[in-house]
C-alpha cells in the first residue's frame, strides 16, 4: 500500500493558509509515504503526468498533521509520483495543528 489510507476530506479544522505565500513560511522536511492520509480520492490525470505542474504553485506537497494523524491536503499527484518512481519518501510542508 502507498498510503497508510485513502481519505476523501479534511477532517481537521480550517488553519487558514490558503496560498503558496502562506505556506511558505512552513518548513519543508521529508515524510514517509505510507504515514500519509490523502484528503482527495480521485487525481487529475493531466497534474500527474505534467512537466511543469509546480510552476504556478509550491515546490512541497502541503501535509496537516493534526491527532497524530498526517493528512496530505495538497500534492497528491507529487506523492503518486514520488511512489512511482519507488521512493518511500516525500518532501512537504507539515504543518501541525493542536488538538
Amino acid at each position: 500500500m502507498i498510503f497508510k489510507a485513502v481519505g476523501d476530506s479534511r477532517p481537521y479544522p480550517d488553519h487558514g493558509l490558503t496560498s503558496p505565500r502562506d505556506w511558505s513560511k512552513v518548513p519543508p522536511r521529508q515524510v514517509r509515504l505510507d504515514e500519509l492520509v490523502t484528503t482527495k480520492r480521485t487525481l487529475d490525470l493531466d497534474a500527474l503526468l505534467s512537466e511543469d505542474s509546480t510552476f504556478y504553485g509550491d515546490l512541497f506537497a502541503h501535509v496537516v498533521e493534526w491527532g497524530g494523524v498526517m493528512y496530505l491536503e495538497d500534492g497528491l499527484h507529487r506523492a503518486l509520483r514520488a511512489a512511482l518512481q519507488q521512493r518511500a519518501v516525500l518532501h512537504a510542508r507539515v504543518l501541525v495543528l493542536e488538538d
